[in-house]
């Protein structure tokens, strides 16, 4: 039995601020944003934006009611939590009208939650044919202003509707993990932005895919002939090229060009958008298959998801005949086209605005969802636009 993502889809704020302003406002040069890290733009959330309206934003337009009868499983992956105890999960489930009888959860691991979340559900399907699962990914990213991180900050949501006999990427049964306990990347309770060790961060990310990839190898007897492209988590687009390089400079030159075409392709969007955190290997995924000029039906497309701390995986799926029906190109850049571009002061500004959980207060957003009111600590949120 085939499984794997039978629908999918991205939504990102509708601000965004352009990495060449933020250089100049930083006295630095723009290069060592566009070039240096590879990023064009960043999108910025607002105080009234969070994990759970970008999940409605990115799951609403994929269900059917049809879905949301046969959905028995919600899934969040996120590093952005919005309660120490409560699941995104449970919240996301009702604004969605998923049927009742649902398990509902949140999974952390840095950026890695998602990617459990969807091996949770291949499990849950495949003993379980005729129920689907919701996997969402969605997060925001923050380090602070003027600070080492900032330019690769970024905010929203990927969903992906897990399913029997799925109509865009069937899932293989290669997985190959790795866990190492490593102080790259960490926030500790209480913290308000993470801990970063950039250096470390680079080297664990880079060594931990050249460990999955040779043990793929090894153990799924594989070369780098056998994939039509490699997406790779994208904290920032350079990240996952230097990987692709770096696991790759044994091989021949044009295995080297054909995989890095279409790593092109895959940051197309993330170039735009920054860094998603557990959402940024699949808006990888998205970009590519929406942008890739040659990719075909049972085409095999290797994925490495990261989360610091850390955990890496390797796995792969095959591209579904009609794959391209499935997908939303035309929807996509018409989303990334009309967001509002910020002047830095601007940015500056919403950064600095923060929801206070213990003042009762009501919002306006013109957001479709959004935070509505804070009530005795709990998030209202507004559930349309009527």
């Amino acid at each position: 039995m085939n499984v794997g993502i039978d629908k999918l889809n991205f939504f990102v704020p509708p601000q965004y601020i352009d990495m060449v302003d933020l250089a100049h406002a930083r006295d630095v040069d723009p290069n060592k944003f566009t070039i240096g890290i590879g990023q064009d733009q960043m999108a910025v959330s607002k105080m009234t934006q969070d994990i759970i309206t970008f999940a409605m934003h990115a799951a609403q337009p994929l269900l059917t009611a049809e879905d949301l009868a046969a959905i028995d499983m919600v899934i969040v992956g996120t590093e952005t939590g919005i309660d120490e105890s409560k699941a995104s999960a449970v919240i996301l489930h009702r604004l969605l009208g998923v049927q009742p009888f649902a398990r509902s959860f949140e999974i952390k691991e840095a950026c890695y939650g998602a990617t459990a979340g969807i091996q949770f559900a291949k499990n849950h399907i495949q003993a379980n044919p005729e129920s689907k699962v919701l996997v969402v990914a969605s997060d925001i990213a923050r380090y602070g202003l003027a600070s080492g991180g900032e330019p690769t900050q970024g905010a929203g949501a990927v969903a992906l509707l897990i399913t029997a006999d799925p109509r865009i990427l069937t899932l293989e049964d290669d997985n190959v993990m790795l866990t190492q306990d490593i102080y790259d990347f960490w926030r500790p309770v209480g913290h308000q932005y993470p801990m970063v060790d950039g250096h470390l961060s680079n080297e664990v990310y880079i060594n931990s895919f050249k460990q999955v990839w040779q043990e793929n190898c090894r153990r799924n007897k594989r070369t780098a002939a056998d994939y039509a492209a490699i997406c790779f988590h994208i904290p920032y687009t350079k990240m996952g090229k230097k990987a692709l390089l770096a696991g790759f400079e044994s091989d021949e030159p044009a295995q080297q060009d054909r995989l890095l075409a279409r790593y092109e392709e895959s940051i197309t969007y993330s170039r735009r958008v920054g860094n998603l955190y557990t959402g940024s290997l699949y808006l990888g995924l998205i970009s590519l298959i929406e942008n890739a000029t040659i990719l075909n039906e049972n085409d095999r497309i290797g994925l490495f998801s990261y989360g610091s701390g850390a955990v890496a995986e390797f796995f792969s799926g095959r591209l579904v005949k009609g794959y391209q029906q499935q997908l939303n190109k035309q929807g996509h850049e018409a989303l990334l086209d009309a967001r509002q571009k910020l002047s830095i002061e601007e940015y500056e500004q919403l950064f600095d605005e923060k929801i206070d959980v213990d003042v009762n207060k009501t919002f306006n957003d013109d957001l479709l969802y959004s935070i509505q009111e804070i009530r005795d600590t709990i998030r209202y949120y507004k559930e349309s636009n009527e």
